[in-house]
């Protein structure tokens, strides 16, 4: 009779890992379904999933915002990326993405108009390390728009990104 053991380590690495893709990922897809240019992000692509991998893995990170500039200078839709934390992984938590349920939800997305382009943004929670390609900015307000919420977008053990939809329509 032969036994074997096997034990499996998961880091805040591979939560921040795994989370960064899931959202930039899902950030090109509402950008493709919008039909606004994506070349910007698939270009700095390397360098802002490690910037925000490394603010989820230092547990800095908020909250990863994707603004829609209309060429008429309204900024519509919002789309909110909040990172939420847990302070211990979870053995029995796997990793997991919702993209099934995401292009349902595309489904429902309005439309832009042709010239729309895009700003990421993030918010932090609290103290966070430089990084490149990355500076201070301002947000578009949000006062007088209808928030919409998705739920939880992706999971793994040491936290989730979720996702809310925000409009003036």
């Amino acid at each position: 009779m032969s036994t074997s053991t096997s034990t499996s380590t998961w880091t805040i690495v591979h939560t921040a890992t795994h989370l960064a893709d899931v959202i930039l990922g899902s950030i090109a897809d509402i950008l493709g379904h919008l039909g606004i240019d994506a070349t910007r992000l698939f270009s700095t692509w390397a360098q802002d999933e490690s910037a925000i991998s490394a603010w989820i893995a230092e547990q800095s990170l908020d909250t990863v915002v994707l603004e829609c500039h209309r060429p008429s200078g309204v900024v519509d839709p919002i789309l909110e990326f909040p990172v939420t934390y847990t302070s211990t992984g979870v053995a029995e938590k796997t990793f997991t993405a919702d993209r099934a349920s995401l292009a349902r939800y595309l489904a429902k997305l309005g439309t832009v108009p042709r010239g729309t382009t895009y700003r990421l943004f993030v918010t932090f929670r609290t103290a966070r390390t430089p990084q490149p390609g990355w500076s201070p900015g301002s947000r578009a307000g949000t006062d007088g728009m209808r928030s919409s919420s998705f739920g939880t977008l992706a999971g793994a053990p040491h936290g989730s990104a979720g996702l809310r939809y925000l409009t003036s329509k």
